[in-house]
């Protein structure tokens, strides 16, 4: 604090009247000469600075207050040009305050004599701390509102845990850290808070998100896809076993040695400037998904209490959206290896017969659909072929699907043309109870006649390739799908001699957002075999041509009889 023995009191002009007159006045007024030193201070001032008078006079602003970020610039910007300016700064004086951050707004005047010489600045200061305050409050309160609002659209787009994982750990960079981790548990454990091998706990590193300065260093320690072992004593164990936020400023290595997955990176954590860190829990519905780890570096304050507010409700937001998307997940999977043993490659039903097929799955965002197919040999050499869709998609598609297979392969046995068969087996899905339409293509192929019988439930048509030339897209007459009760279903023959390849597909190999089925349908006119030949090529190419940009399950068929 300055003294008052060593201050000098420069007394330019007559300072009884302003005293007499500023004395009382609510605000600190201090006068300074042309070197921005002290002349004056009120009793108000006094009060703001924390220190008398005497100990200002002859003294600059930056040595009574070395603690405050007044602009000396803009000070004599106001002596240089005379226009009044208003600023306000920040710091703390030598009055005692409970405040860590204290503001004060000035008001700053040019003092010219009689003849218009100038002689220095009238300051009127006033102590705006707990408005400020309250302002910035409400900015930050305003700025987390529109975060939370803004989450909505950003995070949880897909059904895809990783990518909610990154668009997590994306949004929070930098609003409210400047790392940001997300570590969920492994498939294999589920929601369980465990550890092994004894004494760690191992996650996966689902996401990681830094600012530009830090990404180069952050990328040393872990990259998304790694397992994370932290030791039991760690915060992100201790705020899954707690369910609740925790938060750490480090204030000694010891604090950084066991916040992290081990001591031995506590090093590395000084060296970034890590100061402080906060770690929120991912749970739904009471089951852990995982932590949300934030950590700020130098440059950046420490964690508030309204940050954690806003990182748990973000994080909670993101579970949801976690747990809807393990849930997808798991459902997919059964999905897909049930529809897997379901569709097992079909054997040629005869020497004479060739068979090739292929089953492809849609992009990750998509579920299983009830794509089927399917050959059975029957009497006299002939061999019936079968192609069928079932409506919707996931676990319940591919058991409606296996349902309709079952009952398909009865009916077969019967000796009965296509369009009976379909008859038969609309009615029979009608009273069992099977709530999913499905659309089929039959077609028995009499390999002795060259003759083939096709039936259609609402399926697209067929394409026979003969031997040296195009495919042709065949007509078939189109009845209803099964499972509507409808029935009206007709036969169709077709010539198709030895070494006529007939192909067959689901809807998902030509149907495209924005275009007309007939057009992606004529295409396949196009279709040719391949030079080598082979059944398998012909698939080959096919997918590679019209496969790349489904948006559905694919299966498709080719067959063809020899001599």
């Amino acid at each position: 604090m300055p003294s008052e023995e060593h201050a000098a009191r420069p007394t330019p002009f007559d300072l009884a009247g302003p005293a007499a007159l500023l004395g009382g006045a609510m605000a600190g007024v201090a006068v300074l000469d042309t070197e921005l030193r002290y002349l004056y201070v009120n009793p108000a001032l006094e009060r703001i600075n924390g220190v008398s008078a005497a100990c200002h006079l002859g003294r600059s602003v930056f040595e009574v207050l070395p603690e405050i970020e007044a602009r000396e610039d803009v000070l004599r910007k106001v002596l240089a040009d005379g226009q009044p300016r208003e600023i306000t700064y920040t710091g703390q004086t030598w009055a005692v305050s409970d405040l860590e951050e204290r503001y004060w707004h000035g008001a700053y005047h040019r003092l010219e004599d009689e003849e218009g010489k100038v002689i220095g600045l009238v300051a009127i200061v006033l102590d705006v701390s707990e408005s400020e305050i309250r302002n910035e409050e409400l900015k930050r309160a305003r700025r987390h509102l529109a975060l939370l609002d803004t989450a909505a659209v950003s995070i949880g787009t897909t059904l895809d845990m990783d990518t909610t994982c990154q668009e997590l750990a994306d949004f929070v960079v930098p609003a409210l850290a400047d790392v940001a981790a997300v570590d969920v548990f492994p498939p294999e454990v589920g929601h369980e808070v465990r550890h092994a091998p004894p004494g760690v706990l191992r996650l996966r590193r689902a996401a990681l998100a830094t600012v530009p300065s830090l990404r180069d260093i952050v990328d040393r320690f872990s990259r998304p896809g790694d397992h994370i072992d932290y030791q039991e004593d760690a915060a992100v164990p201790r705020c899954l076993v707690s369910n609740a936020p925790v938060s750490v400023d480090f204030q000694s290595d010891e604090e950084l040695s066991s916040w992290g997955p081990s001591p031995a990176r506590a090093a590395a954590y000084r060296a970034i400037g890590i100061h402080s860190a906060l770690v929120v829990p991912l749970t739904a519905r009471g089951l852990p998904q995982g932590a949300l780890s934030l950590v700020r570096a130098d440059g950046s304050p420490s964690f508030t209490d309204e940050d954690m507010v806003v990182a748990r409700e973000l994080a909670g937001r993101a579970a949801i959206d976690l747990e809807h998307a393990r849930r997808y997940t798991h459902e997919h999977s059964i999905a897909r290896e049930l529809q897997r043993s379901l569709l097992s490659e079909p054997r040629g039903p005869h020497p004479h017969v060739e068979i090739a097929s292929r089953y492809l799955p849609a992009e990750q965002g998509a579920l299983v659909g009830g794509d089927w197919f399917d050959v059975i040999p029957l009497r006299d050499g002939r061999h019936l072929k079968a192609m069928g869709d079932v409506m919707g998609h996931g676990v319940a598609a591919s058991v409606a699907m296996s349902h309709y297979r079952s009952l398909l392969r009865l009916l077969a046995y019967d000796d009965l043309p296509p369009h009976e068969i379909l008859e038969h087996l609309d009615q029979m899905v009608e009273r069992s109870g099977i709530d999913r339409a499905a659309t089929c293509l039959i077609a028995v192929v009499d390999r002795a006649a060259g003759v083939c019988e096709m039936s259609s439930a609402g399926h697209l048509p067929p394409v026979f390739i003969d031997p040296g030339s195009a495919g042709r897209v065949t007509c078939v007459s189109v009845g209803p799908p099964l499972g509507t009760g409808f029935g009206g279903y007709r036969t169709t023959r077709v010539p198709c001699g030895p070494g006529t390849v007939l192909f067959m597909y689901t809807d998902g190999l030509v149907e495209r957002r924005g275009e007309d089925i007939d057009v992606s349908v004529g295409r396949l006119s196009g279709l040719a075999l391949p030079m080598s030949g082979k059944l398998e090529d012909l698939l080959d190419e096919v997918l590679d041509r019209f496969g790349q940009d489904a948006e559905d399950d694919i299966a498709v068929m080719a067959s063809r009889t020899s001599r």
